[in-house]
């Protein structure tokens, strides 16, 4: 059931009009339902929770998705763990209430002050990417003279059958250690003193709407995990990522019960306990960014539809070529007509649809640009030097800001003018 629906002919979120939203904030702004992130947590534990993993399972939401602090709260108050990428979003979930020992690590670039402060924080995991980056852990726990619990992320060489750029699962890709390399080096950290190897993690790419590549992931785990263990090297634990996709068109997504399923057989032959990191999947589908339509512009081929929203707001049509849903805040008009969506940044690229068959639009109408939820507010930026847009969240008749806009004047004080500059006359 989507929490972004038409009641009077008018979009709402949960119980609240999108057009009040804009009055109160301002346009462009991203709407979040509690609810729908709410409901996406629970059907995913219940499925994990019916498909009765031998030894467990947690839940740990994949910060990079949508680290606003109160999305992370929202989750960590169902009961999820997080996954971070770097000291920053750590800093956030621990700020937002997660406890450290669910908090696991992950990327291939942690710097040494990013290793101590993980380490620090007594976090519960450390997902290893590579024999550097082991001996810089093991380097970093013996200063300390800490204990880093730690699993070696390996690459499977399993095409995800996802876009190219969220394909992380490839040996062609930066992720991971090699399949072939992990059994030496998973033996070579259980010697070290100053870490504890308990297991092995996975994380194949994002956005995969069929089962099969996490299917063929998860086998060459399993084989790997036998081989350690016949070498008498203890594997408790195995982390499976994320990358369960969502419809942002006409996708079809494995249903969480099934993706519950297959983990659980996974889990069975291999006596672990198991993790997943959900994103995309919790949130995506959760948001919608409101923007305004300030022009209609005739072209050579189709009119344009230029908004208030641009792609430093929304990256991802320019980055990924992705689908987004566009539709009117108000009862749509009758007739329909072919467009280009596009926004005020100097770049061609800054463009939201193509061709795309909506109702027909006139200037000041709101829009809606749906499943905005993963991926957007994440990755936006002042480029053009526009401000940073707003976040709220949205409970049943409710709404919070849960990040200001951005003002000009602090977009402005992150610059300073060195010291040999004289004051400017005025």
């Amino acid at each position: 059931m989507s929490s972004f629906v038409r009641r009077g002919g008018r979009l709402i979120c949960e119980g609240v009009p999108l057009t009040r939203i804009a009055e109160t904030v301002g346009t462009p702004v991203y709407v979040y339902s509690q609810s729908a992130m709410e409901r996406s947590y629970r059907a995913l534990r219940a499925a994990l929770a019916s498909a009765r993993p031998k030894h467990g399972f947690e839940i740990c939401y994949a910060v990079k998705a949508n680290p606003n602090i109160a999305v992370i709260e929202t989750f960590a108050r169902l009961g999820a763990g997080a996954d971070v990428v770097s000291e920053g979003e750590l800093r956030r979930a621990l700020a937002a209430g997660v406890s450290p020992e669910r908090i696991v690590f992950s990327g291939v670039g942690k710097t040494p002050d990013e290793i101590a402060f993980a380490l620090k924080s007594r976090i519960g995991q450390i997902n290893v990417e590579s024999a550097a980056e082991l001996d810089a852990i093991d380097r970093v726990a013996a200063r300390m003279r800490r204990r880093a619990t730690i699993v070696l992320r390996v690459n499977p060489d399993v095409d995800a059958r996802t876009h190219a750029k969220i394909t992380t699962g490839r040996k062609e890709n930066k992720f991971g250690i090699d399949f072939d390399e992990a059994r030496a080096l998973y033996a070579r950290a259980a010697k070290s003193s100053r870490v504890r190897a308990v297991g092995l993690a996975v994380h194949i790419g994002s956005q995969i709407t069929t089962l099969a590549p996490f299917g063929a992931a998860f086998r060459r785990l399993g084989t790997l995990v036998k081989d350690l263990r016949a070498s008498g090297l203890a594997v408790e634990k195995l982390d499976l990522g994320g990358g369960l996709g969502i419809r942002y068109k006409d996708e079809t997504p494995p249903d969480p019960a099934a993706y519950a399923r297959l983990i659980a057989g996974v889990a069975a032959k291999l006596d672990v306990k198991i993790v997943v990191e959900p994103g995309r999947f919790l949130v995506g589908n959760a948001g919608a960014l409101l923007t305004r339509v300030l022009y209609i512009k005739d072209g050579r081929s189709r009119p344009f539809v230029i908004v208030d929203a641009a792609m430093n707001d929304l990256m991802r049509p320019a980055l990924y070529d992705a689908w987004h849903d566009i539709v009117p805040v108000a009862a749509p008009r009758r007739h329909s007509f072919a467009t280009d969506v596009v926004g005020p940044v100097c770049e061609t690229t800054d463009i939201f649809a193509r061709a795309r068959r909506l109702p027909v639009l006139a200037s000041g109408d709101l829009v809606a640009v749906l499943s905005t939820g993963a991926y957007g507010a994440a990755m936006a930026s002042d480029y053009n030097s526009r401000p940073l847009v707003p976040e709220v969240l949205v409970k049943g008749r409710r709404f919070a800001v849960i990040r200001p806009r951005q003002s000009f004047e602090a977009m402005l004080s992150r610059d300073t003018l060195p010291p040999w500059f004289k004051p400017a006359r005025r």
